[in-house]
C-alpha cells in the first residue's frame, strides 16, 4: 500500500517523498523559476509558508548530490511535463547543476524573544541585531571562503 500520511513541520524534500508524507505539488515553481532566467531571486513569505521546502525541493532536483534520484519526481509535474516533440525536457536537468544549500530555519532567535519580553527601551533587542548581523556576515565569508577553496581545486 503506498498511501500519503499527513504531516507538520517537514522541511526536507526527500523525507516527505521517501516516507510517502503528504504533499501539495509546487514543482511549478521550478519550471517558473528556469525559465525566467532572473539574475536573482528574493524570496518572502511569512513564517512557516514552506520557503525551506521550497528550497529543499529545488535541491534536490537540480543538485549532483540527487544525480540519478529521479523517483522523488516521479508524479508531479516538473517531471511530467513534457514538449510537442515528446520529449521531458526538465528530466534532462536533475542532478546536473553543483549546489550551495544554506538555511536558516534552524537558527534559533529565543534572545531576541527574550529581550523583547523583557526590555522596554529595545536596547537589548539592538544588541541581539548587530550580533545576528555579525552571525551572518561570519558565515557569508565562511560559505565565500569555502567556494574560493573548492573552485581552485
Amino acid at each position: 500500500m503506498n498511501e500519503n500520511r499527513a504531516g507538520l513541520g517537514y522541511q526536507d524534500f526527500e523525507e516527505i517523498r521517501t516516507k510517502h508524507i503528504f504533499y501539495i505539488d509546487k514543482t511549478d515553481f521550478i519550471r517558473e523559476w528556469w525559465e525566467n532566467a532572473d539574475k536573482v531571486t528574493l524570496i518572502t513569505r511569512p513564517r512557516r509558508f514552506g520557503k525551506t521546502l521550497n528550497m529543499s525541493m529545488t535541491e534536490c532536483f537540480f543538485s549532483k548530490k540527487y544525480e540519478g534520484r529521479g523517483e522523488l519526481f516521479e508524479g508531479l509535474s516538473i517531471w511530467e511535463e513534457q514538449s510537442p516533440d515528446g520529449e521531458y525536457p526538465y528530466r534532462k536537468l536533475q542532478g546536473t547543476f553543483p549546489v550551495i544549500f544554506l538555511s536558516f530555519a534552524n537558527v534559533g532567535l529565543t534572545q531576541v524573544e527574550t529581550d523583547l519580553s523583557t526590555s522596554s527601551s529595545g536596547r537589548e533587542l539592538q544588541i541581539s541585531s548587530r550580533q545576528w548581523r555579525n552571525f551572518c556576515r561570519r558565515r557569508v565569508l565562511r560559505c565565500q571562503l569555502m567556494r574560493g577553496l573548492h573552485s581552485t581545486s
